[in-house]
């Protein structure tokens, strides 16, 4: 492992942060979690299995749902690699179900080139036993890594949090304790892996661990791995990634949660307001628009989705659910989705149930223009949504891609096969999608001019 003496780290840090443009997409869903690159049209129609409008494919072993990342020429992607093929079962299934692994894993980080899909580097960051069982439809490596064009910091569940430079090299590694993110009520052999992500955001990664015991949020220095700030927090066990919220001169984490969703201080994570109520299972990651901030969860009794107005203190917890207040600006208490995260396009709030059920909100009111099935059956939802401004991009585990016009009436463009299983949330950048399936990284794009 190696440093860079302070100084040196701020300048190119600063550099860094000019060189950043849309092109990037630096954490899971992109810039400040929007899931949106508007700055160039997006494919609406291919075919992996047949090529058609397919720029590369590149295998990578292992199973993970780690989405990938983008900074200038490079993608990153995790993976959890085992002997054999790993059992993934996907679809509408109740019952809950540890997959019963003993056998030893290597937690790998993976660069690719951007044009080409070949493979620059391949890490190894840890092998071993894994701690904690994982969920049948889960994996051993669900987190997204994040990046600021030097540093690339990755949660490989209870293994800890990596940091690599650019070359693939380790510069230091954080334990985080066991990240058992089961429900407190589930059965103790129950287990479901971790997938909180970390974000990166002014020299801090900033890691949200709510587990079934000793939950809790924290800031590191990107530089060293030193900690910084480390709140409690009480909760369930969550998969729900951090946000950062920067509006009128704020520096705040916003994040999920069933018992505490709120939002804490960047620089010293004291607690700014707080609320209570929702999903008991929170998965989602807050996302922002229009001056407010939207969450959604969905498990249990209730399915909310909120808009919070982010100049928000204290708590802020109305008597029932589907009251608002000063600090809330709107909430449906039954129109939420599960795992997937919302998408702000326009004045437009998209979320999407696993059955595939999409509505559209305004997203000033929360009035809803639309709810509309994409598919009967029993294929399940787990991907989140991307858009180009244009049109909306909705995957289904099996693998078929629904897109959808970016409009307050409801339509179906195409739908477009990858051939393969798909729960990753893809990554854009210039008119490209690059979608992680079970077995490979798949660019969908247009012939580049030779």
């Amino acid at each position: 492992m190696h440093h860079l003496p302070p100084t040196a780290w701020f300048l190119l840090s600063a550099l860094l942060a000019l060189e950043a443009t849309a092109a990037n997409w630096p954490q899971f869903r992109g810039p400040r979690a929007s899931g949106v690159d508007d700055t160039a049209a997006l494919p609406i129609k291919w075919n992996v299995p047949t090529g058609e409008n397919v720029r590369w494919r590149t295998p990578i072993p292992g199973l993970a749902h780690s989405s990938p990342i983008i900074w200038g020429d490079r993608i990153y992607v995790a993976t959890a690699v085992q002997p054999g093929k790993a059992e993934l079962k996907i679809g509408l299934y109740g019952a809950g179900a540890s997959a019963d692994e003993k056998v030893s894993h290597q937690w790998r980080l993976i660069a690719l080139d951007r044009q080409t899909g070949k493979i620059v580097w391949d890490k190894l960051a840890h092998e071993g036993m894994p701690k904690l069982q994982r969920h049948t439809k889960a994996s051993q490596c669900n987190s997204t890594p994040a990046t600021d064009g030097t540093n690339i910091v990755a949660i490989f569940g209870s293994e800890g949090l990596f940091c690599f430079d650019r070359s693939g090299a380790l510069r230091w590694r954080q334990d985080l304790g066991p990240m058992d993110a089961g429900k407190l009520y589930n059965p103790p052999a129950l287990q479901w892996g971790f997938a909180s992500s970390p974000i990166l955001h002014d020299g801090l990664v900033v890691v949200q661990c709510d587990v079934v015991s000793g939950q809790f949020l924290a800031a590191f220095r990107v530089e060293d791995g030193r900690e910084v700030w480390r709140m409690s927090r009480k909760e369930v066990g969550t998969w729900s990634t951090p946000a950062l919220e920067t509006g009128d001169g704020r520096r705040q984490i916003i994040v999920n949660g069933f018992r505490h969703i709120g939002g804490y201080d960047l620089d010293t994570g004291n607690e700014r307001w707080r609320l209570s109520g929702g999903g008991d299972n929170p998965i989602p990651t807050p996302v922002f628009g229009h001056g407010l901030i939207y969450f959604t969860s969905a498990h249990g009794s209730h399915r909310p989705v909120r808009a919070i107005r982010p100049g928000a203190a204290g708590d802020i917890t109305p008597p029932e659910i589907g009251e608002t207040n000063a600090a809330i600006a709107w909430v449906h208490p039954r129109q939420g989705s599960y795992i997937q995260t919302p998408i702000v396009v326009g004045d437009l709030l998209f979320a999407c149930h696993e059955t595939g059920v999409v509505t559209c909100f305004d997203a000033h009111t929360g009035s809803i223009h639309y709810s509309e099935r994409l598919k009967g059956g029993t294929q399940g939802f787990s991907a989140s949504p991307v858009s180009d401004g244009r049109h909306v991009y909705f995957a289904s585990e099996m693998g078929d891609i629904y897109v959808v016009p970016a409009e307050r009436k409801f339509s179906l463009a195409t739908i477009n096969p990858m051939g393969e299983i798909c729960m990753a949330t893809p990554a854009l950048a210039d008119g490209t999608l690059f979608y992680r399936t079970r077995e490979e990284v798949v660019a969908i794009g247009p012939p580049v001019a030779k």
